[in-house]
């Protein structure tokens, strides 16, 4: 089952899979991602991204703090320890 919603600086996505969920915040220059995903891949590709972790809802992503993120977010001012929802808009 797939979850979308719309936020105000964004979407939200929760993709219920057999073992956990996977989490994305998308917003127009980068996304905020659940540990389900690679930061390391996102580095990779240049993406601007961010990691939350411990997370099974969009709302538990908007509230968990950054744990980590690619250089092109922290380009964009995203920096570890703030919440999803600040990093998200700064990701818009």
């Amino acid at each position: 089952m797939i979850e979308e919603k719309k936020l105000p600086n964004g979407t939200g996505i929760r993709v219920s899979l057999p073992n956990a969920n996977l989490i994305l915040l998308l917003g127009k220059k980068g996304f905020v991602m659940c540990g389900y995903l690679n930061l390391e891949a996102a580095e990779k590709l240049g993406d601007a991204a961010a990691i939350v972790t411990g997370v099974s809802t969009i709302e538990e992503a908007l509230n968990a703090d950054v744990k980590k993120v690619t250089s092109k977010a922290r380009e964009l001012g995203v920096r570890e320890g703030m919440s999803g929802e600040e990093a998200l808009k700064l990701l818009s």
